[in-house]
C-alpha cells in the first residue's frame, strides 16, 4: 500500500476531531446533514467512536431545532454517560422527552453521584415516577443522596466503594475483590472501617498489590486520613482535595460511620464550576452558559443592571453640586472621566485579587489585616506612578500646572480610595454571610466614581483653579 493511501485512512474520531479534541465544523455538519436526509444509520456510523464527552459536545453543539432529531436518530449512544457530560439546559431538554422508565433505566447504570446529577433538577412529580421505576437498592441510594443539601459533599458523593475491616490480610482483601461480581470497579484505595463502619484508615491499591498475602491489612494501611462531612459544601470539598493533593476521601455523617466517597474526578469538574461562577458573579452575567435560555438570561442580567442605574445616580449627584464650576473650566469635564476610569480599573483589580483569594481560603481573618495593608501599598505605588504621568501629561497639553497638580492629586486619592474599597467591600460581605462575588463590583464602582468626582471637582474648586 503506498504512502498516499496510508495517509488517506482516517477512522471517524480521527477525521471528526481538531487538534484541540474539539470536534470539527464540518464534522458536525455531515452528521446533522445525514440525520435531516434521514440517513440515521450513516449518522451513527460517524458517531460510534465518539467518546461519550465528543456525543455530549455533538448534542450540544447542534442547533436547538435539530437536537431532538439528532437524540433520536443516534438514541443508542445517549446513556449515562454522555448525559453525565452534558451541558445542564441541553440536558434537561433532552430529559424532557424521555419516560420515567427510560431515565430510571439510564440512572442506573451510573455511579450514585452521576444519578443524583441527573435527576435532581426534575420536577418533583417527575422525581417520583423516575425513583418508583428504580430498583430498591439504587432507589434507597438516590433518595438519601437527595436528601442532603445541594451543592454538599453528600450530593457529590457516590456509594460505590471498597470497605473491610481491620483485622483482613492482604489475602483476604483480594479474595473479597475477585470473588464478588457486585463491588465497584472504579476506585484507587480501600477503607479500612471498625466494627460500628467508621473509618480508622485507608490503603492503596498499589500497596495492597506489592504486599504479601499474610500480611494484615492494619499493617499496611495509612491511619492518617482527611475524612469529608456529608453536608461540607462542595466548594470547601475541593479546597481540601488541592491543599492535601487527595485522588480520594472518605465522607462520614454525623455519626462519624462511612456512607460514601469523592474522588478526584468529580472535583475536577467542581473546581472548574467554582471558578467559572465566580467570574460570571463578578460580571452579575447570570449562569453565562450560552445554551441559557434567553428569558433567564435577560431576568439574571437585567436586575443588576437596574441597580447599578441606582448607584449610578450617585456619582451624578455628585457631578451636580459641581455644575458651576465644571462651566467655568470646560477642561474639567473632559477630564473627569479619566480619574473615574481609573480609579474604577485599580478597584476592580483589588476586588478580583480579595475574591479568589476569599474562595480559596487564602484570605482568613488571621491576615486580613496584612491583606488591607498589602493592597493599600500597592495602590499608593499604583497612585503614585499613574499620577506623576497625569500631572504631567495634562499640564503640557493643556498648558496649565495647577491643573495637572490637581488631577494627579485626585488620581492618586481615588486609586487609594479603590484600593481600600476594593479589599473591604468583599471582606464586609463575606462578613455578613453574602456572597462577596456576587454584590461587591457594583458598590466598588459606585465608590470608585462618585468619591472620584468628588476629589478632583473638590480640589479644582478648593484650590481656586476656576474663579
Amino acid at each position: 500500500m503506498s504512502e498516499t493511501e496510508l495517509e488517506s485512512i482516517e477512522t471517524p474520531v480521527e477525521s471528526g476531531l481538531d487538534g484541540e479534541d474539539r470536534l470539527k465544523p464540518e464534522f458536525v455538519r455531515r452528521i446533522l446533514d445525514a440525520v435531516e436526509a434521514g440517513e440515521d444509520e450513516d449518522a451513527r456510523a460517524l458517531v460510534e467512536p465518539l467518546h461519550p464527552a465528543d456525543v455530549a459536545d455533538l448534542i450540544e453543539l447542534a442547533p436547538a431545532e435539530q437536537r431532538g432529531a439528532l437524540a433520536a436518530a443516534i438514541s443508542d449512544r445517549i446513556d449515562g454517560d454522555v448525559l453525565a457530560e452534558m451541558n445542564d439546559w441541553v440536558r434537561e431538554e433532552l430529559i424532557e422527552a424521555l419516560n420515567p422508565r427510560q431515565l430510571a433505566d439510564i440512572a442506573a447504570e451510573l455511579d450514585t453521584d452521576d444519578a443524583v446529577a441527573i435527576i435532581e433538577d426534575l420536577e418533583e412529580a417527575d422525581q417520583r415516577a423516575v425513583l418508583r421505576a428504580l430498583d430498591p437498592d439504587d432507589r434507597a441510594a438516590i433518595e438519601e443522596a437527595l436528601s442532603y443539601p445541594e451543592e454538599s459533599a453528600g450530593r457529590l458523593m457516590q456509594r460505590e466503594l471498597i470497605a473491610v475491616p481491620e483485622h483482613w490480610t492482604v489475602g483476604d482483601v483480594l479474595d473479597y475483590l475477585r470473588a464478588d461480581d457486585a463491588l465497584t470497579t472504579d476506585f484507587w484505595e480501600i477503607f479500612v472501617v471498625d466494627p460500628a463502619h467508621k473509618p480508622i484508615g485507608s490503603c492503596n491499591l498499589s500497596w495492597i498489590l506489592r504486599s504479601p498475602r499474610a500480611v494484615a491489612i492494619g499493617d499496611v494501611m495509612k491511619r492518617e486520613q482527611t475524612l469529608i462531612p456529608v453536608e461540607m459544601d462542595q466548594e470547601e470539598v475541593a479546597l481540601k482535595f488541592q491543599k492535601y493533593a487527595l485522588i480520594s476521601a472518605a465522607v462520614i455523617d454525623d455519626s462519624g460511620r462511612l456512607v460514601g466517597m469523592i474522588t478526584v474526578d468529580d472535583i475536577v469538574h467542581i473546581i472548574s464550576e467554582e471558578a467559572g461562577e465566580d467570574i460570571l458573579r463578578l460580571s452579575n452575567a447570570g449562569e453565562g452558559d450560552i445554551n441559557e435560555p434567553v428569558r433567564a438570561s435577560y431576568s439574571a442580567r437585567v436586575r443588576w443592571l437596574i441597580a447599578n442605574l441606582f448607584t449610578a445616580t450617585v456619582a451624578s449627584s455628585v457631578i451636580a453640586m459641581f455644575e458651576d464650576t465644571i462651566a467655568m473650566m470646560v477642561a474639567l469635564a473632559t477630564l473627569m472621566p479619566i480619574v473615574a476610569g481609573i480609579g474604577g480599573n485599580a478597584g476592580t483589580q483589588t476586588l478580583a485579587v480579595t475574591v479568589r483569594a476569599l474562595a480559596t481560603n487564602q484570605l482568613t481573618p488571621a491576615n486580613t489585616m496584612w491583606a488591607v495593608r498589602r493592597e493599600l501599598s500597592i495602590a499608593l505605588l499604583n497612585g503614585v506612578t499613574v499620577a506623576i504621568v497625569i500631572g504631567i501629561a495634562v499640564s503640557l497639553i493643556f498648558g496649565n500646572p495647577l491643573l495637572g497638580g490637581v488631577i494627579g492629586a485626585a488620581m492618586l486619592t481615588n486609586i487609594l480610595i479603590a484600593g481600600l474599597a476594593g479589599v473591604l467591600v468583599p471582606l464586609t460581605l463575606e462578613r455578613f454571610k453574602a456572597d462577596p462575588a456576587i454584590a461587591s463590583s457594583i458598590f466598588v464602582t459606585m465608590t470608585t466614581d462618585s468619591m472620584g468626582f468628588l476629589v478632583f471637582l473638590g480640589l479644582a474648586t478648593a484650590s481656586g483653579l476656576v474663579g
